[in-house]
């Protein structure tokens, strides 16, 4: 089968549409800019890191993704269907897990997962429900429910609602900070494994540059709502003469117009 090499992961033809292609989107709120012309793609088979500092227009982006917020100019085309237009179908192949987007606390895992997977329409629910709960080593909190979870544990049923539609692409925001080490690295390798084997794109933020390196193939820096940087996070940091991430994410956040010089 012909395909293309991308960041050591074999890309077949037939997927070289993006999974996510967002033009020129801006959003503004009276005489400020959160986003500004902001653009980029994430393909399929990709972890796209999308980094900031707080403020740098990272949450107003992905509820523009989601179609949460309206732009107030620009696209976002999800596999292939504009949001603005088809939202209901564009959104049908996304899913997303965050920690500010709590789930229902009265609800017991299995019944969260089966609300869930009845709004995306999942086929074969029950066996689907069954196989991220294996995966996300949930079974034994199937009739627990969420309100009584530890933090680690409901990200970990945040991460299982994310899968259950096999999402083209999958937004993450912060995935494992309420996560212990050992944890966190499990979660890590499954997403890394969905990504290897084609099934989708992947949209990350984290504050954590070391998870973000071992992860990522390629980084986004948001500042004061514009693309500042992009490349690879392993070969960024020397091209701007800083030692690792962590030390161009802080020059970032402090003094973005010296990365522009």
């Amino acid at each position: 089968m012909k395909g293309r090499v991308m960041s050591n992961r074999i890309i077949c033809y037939h997927s070289l549409m993006p999974v996510l292609e967002v033009k020129n989107l801006t959003k503004e709120y009276a005489d400020v800019k959160a986003v500004s012309d902001v653009s980029f793609k994430v393909e399929r088979g990709e972890i796209l890191g999308l980094l900031g500092p707080n403020g740098a227009g990272k949450t107003t982006t992905i509820n523009m993704i989601l179609g949460v917020l309206e732009p107030t100019s620009g696209l976002v085309t999800i596999a292939e269907h504009d949001v603005a237009k088809e939202r209901r179908i564009a959104l049908s192949k996304t899913n997303f897990a965050a920690v500010y987007a709590q789930l229902p606390s009265n609800l017991t895992v299995y019944q969260c997962l089966r609300v869930f997977g009845l709004l995306y329409s999942v086929p074969n629910l029950a066996v689907r429900i069954d196989e991220v709960m294996e995966e996300f080593d949930l079974e034994r909190f199937s009739s627990t429910k969420i309100g009584v979870l530890s933090s680690g544990e409901q990200t970990r049923v945040s991460l299982a609602k994310a899968m259950l539609n096999a999402p083209s692409l999958l937004l993450l925001d912060e995935p494992t900070a309420s996560l212990d080490p050992s944890t966190a690295r499990d979660v890590r390798e499954r997403i890394r494994g969905y990504a290897l084997a084609g099934k989708g794109g992947i949209l990350w933020t984290s504050h954590n540059m070391h998870e973000v390196v071992e992860v990522c193939d390629r980084v986004l820096f948001l500042s004061h709502g514009e693309v500042l940087l992009e490349g690879d996070p392993k070969a960024l940091p020397a091209q701007h003469e800083k030692k690792d991430l962590e030390e161009l994410f802080i020059a970032v956040a402090r003094e973005p117009l010296s990365l522009t010089e």
